[in-house]
């Protein structure tokens, strides 16, 4: 639970196990007092959950136990570095990224779209060790499995706002993993709740909306076939390394207490950072998608070395053309293609699309499990917003949507330079390959 008040009053809930207690801190004109209650700018008062809440009593989410002084930024950012580096084997870039995610996810309420952070690896690779490491010392981290139900997830989400950690996040039945995957489409994007159906005493349906955005932590064995989800991960491919000899195989007694001390580290630090943290639009890069510079940049904007955002470019950059080159091998990447050598001719107003249909089949009639016909070619043009309509009885694709091709082309990582495609046309050069 967690309130930032008109006047910028920042209301923080804290746990302190020793007591077995709960408490708000509270952050005011630059101090920080501790409060059982507070009183609600709606005249209501706010009380903290109770500590025998099973969440934080069995420590399902980590709450900090009261502000501590961090000395300096980069003293605050080696810290985490150094914690990670103790306990975890990840590849230096990733480290890194890691490192400035935690801090991304204590200002994360800051920003209107995040990324997430996966491990990508099968068992044995140290997902979950990484996990509970990098979870632990994240904002409000709520910790969950593929062995949980999706349900609580929700609730859990809905109630606390905070960081989840998702392990085994393939999931092991279909309806858990689209309800998982509702999770994480919607979940990087404020605004967008996702909509449940719930009963109330009287058992009539009763639709709930479910605030599901934040910061999110996924380990899975495998990718998702949601390739628009797909986009949104920063991923680390576990186990393709020895692992570091200096990594206990065990964690020691002082694990839980380090980490706690750094959460209540960056509990300070957002106390002091929150109001300031704001997108910055200089960041974007224009060889980027835009949902790529969409997810990428609130990252960039809280990094301020120049390095680690060079790294978190280059990341990108390799997560797009992946992107690209599976597009290439689609249904749409062979239409385009054949339409852009098609629209090559300057004397041809339109292009018929039975002329497209012929040319699919005769090229890649085989790779499909299904009939190419005139009426499912026309279909994938519309959806890839290029207008056709019917003329003389017979449905064609204008050369005016020319100028649609290039953007199209691009995304799908396909040439549209004419002359290559006149010389595929006349035979002088094979077919080009996507």
């Amino acid at each position: 639970m967690s309130r930032i008040l008109g006047d910028g009053t920042i209301v923080e809930m804290l746990y302190r196990p020793e007591t077995r207690s709960t408490a708000f801190a509270v952050f005011r004109e630059g101090e920080w007092t501790l409060q059982r209650q507070i009183e609600g700018e709606d005249g209501s008062t706010l009380v903290p959950f109770s500590p025998e809440n099973n969440l934080i009593k069995n420590e399902a989410v980590l709450l900090p136990s009261e502000p501590r002084d961090y000395g300096s930024e980069k003293q605050l950012l080696f810290d985490i570095q150094e914690f990670l580096h103790r306990y975890v084997d990840l590849s230096p870039v990733f480290e890194s990224i890691a490192t400035y995610y935690v801090v991304l996810t204590w200002l994360y309420d800051a920003f209107n779209e995040l990324p997430y952070l996966r491990l990508r690896g099968d068992f044995g690779t140290g997902k979950t060790r990484t996990l509970l490491t990098i979870g632990s010392i994240c904002y409000k981290a709520f910790f969950a499995s593929g062995a949980s139900t999706v349900s609580p997830i929700f609730h859990t989400l809905d109630a606390f706002r905070g960081t989840l950690i998702l392990d085994e996040a393939d999931f092991r039945f279909s309806d858990e993993r689209a309800e998982i995957v509702k999770i994480l489409n919607n979940g990087n994007v404020r605004g967008i709740p996702v909509l449940r159906t719930m009963m109330n005493r009287q058992r009539e349906f009763n639709p709930q909306a479910f605030q599901v955005f934040g910061p999110k932590i996924v380990a899975t064995r495998s990718s998702y076939d949601d390739k628009g989800l797909e986009s949104r991960f920063l991923t680390e491919e576990m186990g393709a390394r020895r692992l570091r000899q200096d990594i206990p195989i065990n964690m020691p007694e002082s694990f839980k207490e380090e980490a706690r001390e750094l959460r209540n580290k960056l509990l300070l630090f957002r106390f002091h950072h929150r109001t300031k943290a704001k997108i910055n639009e200089t960041l974007i890069d224009p060889r980027l998608e835009p949902r790529l510079n969409q997810i990428l940049v609130p990252l960039l904007s809280i990094v301020e070395d120049e390095a680690v955002r060079e790294q978190l470019r280059s990341m990108a950059h390799t997560v797009q053309a992946d992107l690209v080159a599976e597009r290439g091998l689609r249904r749409e990447a062979h239409i385009l293609e054949i339409v852009v050598e098609l629209m090559a001719p300057k004397n041809r107003p339109i292009i018929p699309i039975a002329e497209i249909a012929g040319l699919l089949l005769e090229r890649h009639g085989a790779e499909y499990d299904r009939p190419i016909t005139n009426r499912w070619v026309g279909s994938i043009l519309r959806r890839l917003n290029l207008r056709t309509y019917k003329s003389h009885g017979t449905y064609v694709l204008p050369v005016a949507e020319r100028g649609k091709l290039d953007l199209l082309c691009a995304r799908y990582g396909l040439e549209t330079d004419p002359d290559e495609a006149l010389r595929v046309q006349s035979g002088d050069v094979g077919t080009s390959g996507t």
